[in-house]
């Protein structure tokens, strides 16, 4: 049995993925996942699984459909949640349509959204009370978010390290324990 443990991390690198010479760590967005498994890094405490850690890695030329998608997918299969890093440099790649679209479709998983352009939960807010513009236009850049996301519970946050924690730690926001659909923010 596959227990639902760990966190799926969602973000953009330019495709074809190329690990050489920078590469994926030249990918602003890819820059933040690494982040994630630094502050886990220097703080066991800190809630992130990485679940792109739970199945053996890939080589950038391997095949999409025998060998990329199938691997994603049992990644997806083993999380509890999906971390999706929505910013200005994010692009509607295959791989995240491909995430997004399973993650939300066939296995409900609730998503975390992590804004990297707003620091403060103020800054991804209007009046206090709801998502900025500024929010909402990026997820134009990901069609397949903004049409799917009302399936499942989505939490709106900035890229602040302690919003980040608890958002983790949130059972509103993991597969099996989650009850609400719709955007929510802190």
């Amino acid at each position: 049995m596959n227990y639902k443990t760990s966190n799926y991390a969602a973000f953009y690198v330019d495709e074809p993925f190329n690990a050489s010479n920078l590469g994926a760590n030249a990918t602003r967005d890819f820059c933040f996942y690494n982040m994630l498994k630094v502050w886990k890094g220097l703080d066991n405490s800190f809630p992130f699984i990485d679940s792109h850690s739970k199945t053996y890695n890939v080589r950038d030329c391997s095949d999409w459909e025998t060998t990329l998608k199938p691997r994603l997918r049992e990644r997806l299969r083993l999380s509890k949640n999906i971390i999706l890093f929505l910013s200005s440099v994010t692009k509607n790649s295959k791989t995240l349509r491909e995430e997004i679209d399973y993650g939300i479709n066939a296995l409900e998983l609730p998503i975390i959204v992590i804004y990297p352009d707003f620091k403060e939960k103020q800054s991804i807010l209007t009046n206090g009370n709801r998502l900025s513009r500024s929010v909402e236009q990026l997820w134009e850049k990901l069609p397949v978010f903004r049409d799917l996301k009302y399936k499942v519970p989505i939490l709106h946050i900035p890229l602040n390290k302690e919003l980040i924690r608890s958002a983790l730690l949130d059972k509103d926001f993991m597969v099996n324990t989650s009850y609400k659909t719709g955007d929510f923010f802190y």
